[in-house]
């Protein structure tokens, strides 16, 4: 039994990491702090230490350096991340980006506790010279050589292509686009090429591109000196610094505004980043992975994406194919989605019923992978027994009937007034030249990433400025 002490304020959170890290085998001593966890208990003590980043009073970054020889793994959100990175450099083990699955974050352990080593100060007394046996290994979800790599699923033709692609790029150095629809797993194949790369130990940094507000991209991805922006009281490094060392992920780089997209051209061909506001560059070693799930040669034609920008990135090139092109993938996605979530879940594992595999197999799946995950959780969670079947799958109601015509002074392809659609609809295109983005999702009562995935959805692009 491995002993890890957990440090996070959030008493919610703490308790259901610590029900999930219990059944999974492990001796857990919670913390709201890093003081209280310093004061408390012997820091030494421990196999591993988990904490987060953001904590009253010292941040959990602290923590490294003041374990003895245990890994320190961080959780981080988006605004610590590069907190986190930072650790990493000095030591930490690895850090996770918050929301997080729960069958990740038991991997992650489990890969910083080979062999689920008993505790320090548990160890048994023995005679020189005498052996201790061996303390049983955790259990795995069962994986297959052939149709996982990485984290990626797959054993359809088109895949297996893709996997074979991702061995070829992971050891290259080259600037890689990952091109798919939305859902089909493109940061997962980003963080497959790292793994497999020579930059395996340090970084993985992914930045999605529409999810930080227009204003303040630049700034995020390239740091800032003290006064450069609006509420720079200190200098502060970019997201590009870093991932110093490893690979730095620009999810849906379409939407990078025009000046953005020049600073990027100019960091991949020179390899300086020079932050707002000043006067010198700085050398930074990173190796860039970008996706997206638009057009980009059409974005060139009608001028909305540089070229240059554009060339630059397609060095190496991979497209990710819709589930709907991967014959027999959703099943096996299905089953290996079911698989982990019982693992992590400390659950006996699901099993779907003929039927729930039929429909499985012929659904359409517009969201791809996301769509499927969503559906196979939704299904163990009201799984009263271990066989699921197609009803808590959700696929079996009847297809929607066409929407009546709109109104004659009604615009152009609205949905009718009822609709939700057609009132998000309405509300963005009335408000989105007044309003910035943070002001219309805030109104809206969504995220800024749910308003960009909604507006892709609705075909309403957002207009450039």
């Amino acid at each position: 039994m491995s002993r890890i002490l957990l440090v996070e304020d959030e008493v919610v959170i703490r308790t259901e990491l610590r029900r999930l890290l219990v059944r999974h085998g492990h001796d857990v001593i919670e913390a709201g702090s890093v003081e209280d966890a310093s004061a408390d208990h012997d820091l030494r003590a421990f196999d591993l230490v988990l904490a987060d980043v953001r904590l009253p009073g010292a941040p959990g970054t602290a923590l490294v350096g003041q374990c003895g020889g245990a890994p320190v793994v961080l959780m981080t959100s988006y605004a610590t991340v590069k907190a986190a990175v930072d650790a990493v450099k000095r030591g930490a083990a690895d850090y996770l980006s918050k929301p997080f699955d729960h069958a990740e974050l038991v991997a992650l352990l489990d890969h910083h506790l080979p062999g689920a080593r008993p505790a320090r100060s548990a160890l048994p007394d023995v005679a020189p010279g005498a052996s201790v046996p061996a303390p049983p290994v955790p259990p795995v979800p069962p994986t297959s050589e052939d149709d996982e790599l990485e984290g990626m699923v797959g054993g359809s033709a088109a895949m297996r292509e893709v996997f074979a692609r991702v061995r070829k790029v992971a050891p290259s150095e080259a600037t890689l686009l990952v091109l798919g629809e939305s859902g089909t797993g493109k940061e997962t194949l980003a963080r497959a090429v790292h793994r497999l790369s020579p930059r395996r130990q340090l970084a993985f940094v992914p930045v999605h591109c529409a999810a930080i507000p227009e204003g303040q991209i630049e700034g995020e991805l390239f740091g800032y000196e003290r006064g450069a922006v609006p509420g720079a009281i200190a200098a502060r490094a970019g997201l590009c610094e870093a991932a110093e060392g490893g690979t730095l992920l620009l999810d849906e780089i379409a939407e990078l505004p025009p000046k953005v997209q020049a600073r990027l051209l100019r960091f991949l061909q020179t390899g300086e980043v020079r932050r707002v506001g000043a006067t010198r560059a700085r050398r930074v070693d990173v190796r860039l992975i970008a996706a997206t799930r638009r057009d980009l040669v059409a974005m060139v034609r009608d001028g909305s994406f540089m070229s240059d920008l554009y060339f630059r990135l397609r060095v190496l090139e991979i497209r990710l194919p819709p589930l709907r092109e991967r014959p027999g993938d959703a099943v096996r996605l299905a089953e290996s989605l079911l698989r982990r979530r019982a693992w992590a879940m400390g659950r006996a594992p699901f099993t779907l019923t003929p039927e729930a595999r039929a429909a499985i197999a012929a659904a359409p799946w517009p969201g791809n992978i996301r769509e499927l995950e969503n559906a196979v959780h939704r299904a163990m969670v009201l799984a009263d027994a271990s066989e699921i079947g197609l009803e808590l799958l959700g696929l079996d109601a009847p297809p929607q009937p066409p929407s009546p015509a709109p109104a004659a002074d009604a615009h152009e392809g609205e949905p009718p007034s009822d609709s939700l659609e057609g009132y998000f609809r309405r509300f963005v295109l009335e408000h989105q030249h007044e309003l910035t983005e943070t002001e219309i999702a805030r109104r809206l009562g969504i995220s800024r990433k749910a308003l960009w995935e909604r507006r892709q959805r609705l075909g309403i692009p957002r207009p450039r400025s």
